[in-house]
């Protein structure tokens, strides 16, 4: 089948379109990408599905051609499950729109099939949040059954363990216990806090009054990462535990589903935040299943987004409530 394909990833501090063939060779063509703004949060919910239709939108006016010959529409978003209501008629609404089979998913089932191409195995996605999958991979007839599997997801407020936002957020625990002399071992975390937002005492109203405080929380990881760069012992230890809390989280995932936990992957833009991490979150698997195989991603979130695409179009995806919709 000729045409082409369209894969969105939606996160909460960015998003992206791309368009790929959907015919598969040896050495694929790269996809064309746009990017776009992340999910905000509000009293309604999640503007996920804005996004995704001004994504859309985009990709129709940069792409007319091609956009005529979608076959597969793949999107994986942040807290499309439980912050926006009716996802499977808003999967119908888009694929009436691109005339295209569509698939709608969680972002960690975009994020697990770009880690792991599709092949079974539990992936922890540590981006602004923190959420781990698993599923034990295709059936005998290529299809991807209602087996998904996930752990933690929870939100920045209750959960995301060892994501961007938690990181974020003991960073700047560690800084005020700093600042009110109950442990001044986060000295360093104080000052790169006070150098991004300014004085603590302006810190309440920055973020309890922000929609997408979660994003802003997140942001604070990156100086965390620069300063375990640098030596900072709280801030390695912070990362240490954060690559633990991804790899409990994907055990956890890959438990409840049969041979899931036989591949084990990190992904998500925070993988990006050092070894200390990366190698923390490895140590722990293999202290929790010293059977486990732990792989590096083989792609990313877009990725995943595109192969969901090309497995809808050839009806090759079945849906699951709560984390996959067609």
């Amino acid at each position: 089948m000729s045409g082409f394909i369209l894969g969105i990833d939606i996160g909460g501090t960015g998003s992206r379109v791309a368009l790929a063939s959907f015919e598969a060779t040896a050495e694929p063509a790269p996809p064309c990408t746009l990017t776009g703004p992340g999910v905000s949060i509000g009293a309604e919910g999640s503007n996920a599905p804005q996004q995704i239709r001004r994504l859309v939108s985009a990709a129709r006016e940069a792409w007319p051609e091609s956009f005529e010959s979608i076959r597969g529409v793949g999107i994986g978003a942040t807290g499309i499950a439980s912050l926006s209501t009716d996802v499977g008629e808003f999967a119908r609404s888009v694929a009436t729109e691109t005339k295209a089979e569509t698939a709608v998913a969680i972002d960690a089932v975009a994020a697990h099939l770009g880690a792991l191409s599709g092949r079974g195995g539990a992936v922890t996605v540590l981006g602004t949040g923190a959420i781990a999958i698993a599923h034990p991979g295709p059936d005998a007839h290529g299809v991807l059954p209602p087996m998904w599997t996930r752990t933690d997801g929870w939100g920045h407020l209750f959960g995301d363990r060892g994501g961007g936002a938690w990181i974020g957020r003991h960073a700047l625990e560690a800084a005020l216990k700093c600042h009110d002399d109950v442990d001044l071992s986060g000295t360093a975390l104080l000052e790169a806090a006070r150098e991004r937002f300014g004085e603590p005492t302006t810190w309440p109203a920055t973020f309890y009054t922000r929609s997408d405080r979660a994003g802003q929380l997140a942001a604070f990881a990156v100086d965390v990462a620069g300063l375990a760069r640098e030596g900072d012992p709280v801030s390695t230890a912070l990362l240490a535990e954060a690559g633990r809390e991804a790899a409990r989280s994907a055990i956890a995932a890959g438990s409840q589903g049969a041979d899931a936990h036989s591949l084990i992957a990190l992904t998500g833009g925070l993988r990006q935040a050092g070894e200390t991490l990366v190698e923390a979150f490895r140590a722990e698997v293999l202290r929790l299943n010293a059977e486990a195989v732990v792989v590096d991603p083989a792609g990313d979130p877009l990725d995943g987004a595109l192969t969901l695409a090309r497995l809808v179009a050839e009806e090759r995806v079945r849906p699951q409530p709560g984390v996959l919709w067609t």
